[in-house]
């Protein structure tokens, strides 16, 4: 479900990335209500997702060549308590050609992803290596969910 909150876009990134994910989850109904929010940070400064083709480009040459982090917020409710966490992986981009950037702006992958990318499809070729976890940079950091909500990887 996609709860249709007004999320922070501005301030301390670990704060930003939980409080719009505590958002999220207050937004949901359930016995156990799962809500996280996952940011690209570079230079301190969070991303966001971009407006445009344009806006994805100047991403993709701010994170050309460098470190950037991903950082997602994760609120897990369960019978009615919260639990929550922080995960963080750097990601380092290759050094991108002006053909590469051109190629991911045009096919659209950009859309509605926070850094302008996702790694999970040809977002992957922009990728030099990372440290930490893959599902973080995905979206959910199942580690984080496993630690906060053991109960839920338990064989019935």
């Amino acid at each position: 479900m996609v709860p249709g909150v007004d999320e922070l876009a501005a301030g301390d990134p670990e704060r930003l990335v939980v409080e719009n994910a505590r958002r999220k989850a207050a937004a949901v109904e359930g016995e156990i209500v799962i809500a996280c929010d996952t940011d690209v940070v570079l230079d301190g400064e969070v991303l966001g997702k971009p407006a445009d083709a344009e806006e994805a480009r100047e991403y993709l040459d701010r994170m050309s060549g460098r470190a950037h982090t991903v950082m997602s917020g994760l609120v897990v409710v369960v019978d009615g308590e919260e639990r929550t966490g922080v995960e963080k992986t750097i990601v380092v981009f290759k050094q991108l050609t002006d053909a590469e950037k051109e190629r991911y702006a045009r096919f659209g992958e950009w859309q509605g992803r926070s850094g302008g990318y996702a790694i999970q499809t040809l977002g992957s070729s922009l990728v030099e290596r990372l440290e930490g976890s893959v599902s973080n940079v995905v979206g959910l950091p199942v580690g984080l969910l496993a630690e906060l909500a053991p109960q839920l990887f338990e064989q019935a």
